[in-house]
């Protein structure tokens, strides 16, 4: 089974290399968003099985991203950030990301929780 993901960044090298961490043996069509309010458009395009989302973005962050989401029906949403402050990942699974995996992206770390998620 082929899975959607939509891998948010505004840096276009680190929508590469989380895209390079996904699991080889995950069949994934990727689409790509340089902010928050691009994100929102692709979904809106097409069903989404998995959203990796970075939470310093301009135009529109990862936070305000999982806001603008609340109370609607979420893809499985995996952040991927630096900022590693308790408080960081407490705010983003309230607002309902599944995970949080610390940059830079190791593959065992994200292909363990695609799998606690349901999706390897």
């Amino acid at each position: 089974m082929t899975r959607a993901v939509l891998v948010v960044d505004d840096s276009p090298i680190s929508r590469r290399l989380a895209i390079k961490q996904l699991p080889p043996a995950l069949a994934v069509d990727v689409t790509q968003a340089g902010n928050g309010v691009e994100a929102l458009a692709a979904l809106r395009a097409r069903p989404i099985d998995l959203v990796l989302l970075d939470l310093n973005m301009p135009v529109m962050d990862g936070y305000q991203f999982l806001e603008a989401l609340a109370g609607t029906v979420l893809p499985v949403v995996i952040v991927l950030s630096g900022d590693i402050q308790p408080k960081a990942r407490e705010r983003v699974m309230a607002l309902g990301a599944a995970g949080f995996v610390k940059k830079p992206i190791h593959a065992e770390g994200l292909a363990q929780l695609l799998g606690a998620c349901g999706l390897s």
